[in-house]
């Protein structure tokens, strides 16, 4: 079963794109994508997620179909934004897997809204990833190009190996039209949200079952940035593939073994 694209008002009256795979009455798995990628970069994961859990997915704002406000977005309103949708779609509770920026959002989630979790699941991201200055001075010049193109082709040698992008494998260019469709406000918000969050402290206070998965050659949110993690939530687990950012892309079979293994 499945649903199109839908939309809900975030409190601030951003809207916010999704859509439902599953089969109702499934646990509830929210999906939350990485920074200059939509919904779209779980594609690969549906079929299989979606016979074990009704997969909600989302556009994080300034992404994909989700609105494009202005100015700087803060993890608080990045982390609302998924409450807030739960809530619009009478959801009490459900597993929380995000990747990169999704992982930092699952962080928020799991220090402030626990109640709201069932299992967690933060891949390929990081508690804190400063200092400041380099963040501004990013956002600074990404506002300022003409386009993204220069900027997606620095995304995609940080999200894949050497040999993907040599092959021209048809997924690198699926990536490559995510990142030039992104808005450059949309990524500027979102690094404004990255520059300003730090959760190196607060993220021992996360009591919900987590499972950090790290890429070994991740130049993004090193694999050091994901043993921290696991080190301090209290009773993580940690699994480190051989990959660089995008793990669910570079070793789907592995990164499903993992996340199947923990949920079920």
């Amino acid at each position: 079963m499945t649903d199109p694209l839908n939309f809900v008002n975030a409190g601030d009256g951003a809207r916010i794109a999704y859509r439902i795979d599953g089969e109702a009455g499934k646990p509830v798995l929210v999906l939350s994508n990485s920074i200059g990628t939509t919904l779209r970069m779980w594609d690969a994961q549906i079929e299989e997620l979606s016979k074990h859990f009704r997969v909600l997915r989302y556009d994080l704002r300034g992404h994909g179909a989700s609105g494009v406000p202005v100015g700087a977005y803060s993890l608080d309103r990045l982390g609302r934004d998924a409450i807030e949708l739960l809530d619009a779609l009478g959801i009490e509770r459900a597993h929380f897997l995000g990747l990169s920026l999704g992982g930092f959002v699952g962080q928020w989630l799991g220090v402030h809204a626990p109640e709201r979790i069932d299992r967690l699941i933060l891949s390929n991201t990081s508690p804190y990833l400063g200092p400041g200055k380099q963040w501004d001075e990013r956002i600074a010049a990404v506002l300022q190009a003409p386009d993204l193109s220069e900027t997606a082709e620095v995304f995609l040698a940080n999200w894949f190996p050497a040999r993907m992008l040599a092959a021209r494998e048809p997924v690198v260019d699926t990536f490559r039209a995510m990142l030039l469709a992104t808005d450059q406000q949309g990524l500027a918000g979102a690094w404004a949200a990255v520059r300003d969050a730090d959760l190196r402290r607060t993220i021992a206070l996360i009591e919900r079952p987590t499972l950090v998965i790290a890429g070994q050659h991740d130049t993004v949110t090193a694999a050091s940035h994901g043993e921290q993690i696991a080190a301090t939530v209290p009773g993580a687990r940690l699994v480190v593939l051989p990959a660089v950012h995008l793990s669910n892309i570079e070793y789907p079979v592995e990164f499903m073994q993992a996340v199947l293994g923990f949920l079920r």
